[in-house]
This record gives C-alpha cells, sequence and structure tokens, in this order.
C-alpha cells in the first residue's frame, strides 16, 4: 500500500512539475493575451511617495484603454479630473473649467510618453525595446513581472525603472524616478467585455 501511494505522489508532482512548465509565461506569450484585448477597462489606486513629505498621495477612479480609440482616465477622488489622451491629442477636463487640449505638435515629448503608456497596457514588445532594457520574469502560478529600465531620453533623465506585473491582466505598475519618488498604480476589477465601446464610452474620446 505504501509502495502505491509513494507511485501515486511521485506521478502528481511529475505531473504538476510538467504541468508548470507547460504554461510558464513568456513575454511573447503575454503580449499575445493583451493583444486580444482590444477594450479592458479597470479600477486604479494610485499612491505617489514623495521624498520629504510624510504623507503619501493618493488618488483613485476608473480607466479604459482601448486600442482604437486611446486612454481615457477618470480621476474621482480626492477630486474630479478626466485625462484623455489618443494619437494626437491630450484633453484634461475638471468640472466648471473650460478643457485643456494640448495637441502632438505643441508638445511631442508628452506624446512620447502618451504612446509609451498605452505600449505598458498593450505590452507591445517592440515600442518597450526601442525605450527599455527588459527583464521579464515567471513568478508561477500565471503570476509574471517585468522590469523596464529606461536607455532613451528623456525616459532615462525622469525613471529608474518601471515594473509591471499582474497575472490574468496587468495588476500594478510601479514607477521610480531619479528623485527618489515612488508612484504605484494599482488595477483591480477588470473588465474585457464587451470588446466594443458602448455609445457612452464613444463619447469620452469626443472633444
Amino acid at each position: 500500500m505504501k509502495k502505491w501511494r509513494w507511485i501515486l505522489l511521485f506521478l502528481t508532482a511529475s505531473f504538476m512539475t510538467i504541468n508548470n512548465v507547460a504554461h510558464a509565461i513568456t513575454l511573447e506569450e503575454l503580449q499575445q493575451r493583451f493583444a486580444h484585448q482590444p477594450t479592458v477597462r479597470a479600477h486604479f489606486t494610485q499612491v505617489r511617495q514623495i521624498q520629504g513629505m510624510p504623507q503619501p498621495l493618493s488618488s483613485s477612479g476608473e480607466m479604459l484603454v482601448s486600442q482604437h480609440k486611446g486612454l481615457w482616465w477618470h480621476q474621482q477622488k480626492p477630486f474630479p479630473l478626466t485625462l484623455v489622451l489618443d494619437d494626437s491629442h491630450m484633453v484634461q477636463a475638471m468640472p466648471g473649467q473650460t478643457p485643456q487640449v494640448i495637441t502632438a505638435d505643441s508638445n511631442p515629448q508628452l506624446f512620447q510618453f502618451n504612446h509609451l503608456m498605452r505600449a505598458l497596457f498593450q505590452a507591445d514588445r517592440a515600442v518597450l525595446e526601442e525605450n527599455f532594457k527588459i527583464e521579464f520574469s515567471d513568478l508561477g502560478q500565471e503570476k509574471w513581472r517585468l522590469v523596464l529600465t529606461p536607455k532613451t531620453s528623456p525616459l532615462d533623465k525622469l525613471f529608474t525603472a518601471i515594473t509591471l506585473s499582474g497575472q490574468a491582466n496587468l495588476d500594478t505598475i510601479l514607477l521610480t524616478d531619479r528623485q527618489g519618488d515612488r508612484t504605484e498604480l494599482s488595477f483591480t476589477q477588470h473588465q474585457l467585455t464587451p470588446e466594443t465601446l458602448s455609445n457612452e464610452e464613444e463619447q469620452y474620446f469626443k472633444f
């Protein structure tokens, strides 16, 4: 009886090892997974720790990333603020104020960063490899971590590293900058369907 129990344990352990190897995540697989997510909706929490300040700055809200439209970022706390980023415009809107519109022609560096942010959410390897040294780690149980070390200007003048981590989705982004400040973005309540935008969501990108 003991003999069969040990054989069973050995076979179970062997299967688990094979199963883990078969499901080891690679950056290519992660990119393919994100490429098949045309629309991602989530809630976010942002915590920024600034050198010299005893308490971190916190904000929260909801966001939407559309491969076709861009990024919609709606902060709800501590005060309402909406940012919309597409390939050629950035719009910042606050209640009771005229929206501020910045174009790619007037601020090309900002749109380089915008392009980068969308690449982060979509794990666009070509864009990431162009701007960063990449270190990808499979942490087991479908968990992964991607550490990006900037190698192009102005990113290398701003950040020491950008660390992404997650499981089925992108769960956190940690930005550490040259001045020792840290900003951590946490994403929850991911929603990948419907893949197309609703009529209300379409309006987010009209300005």
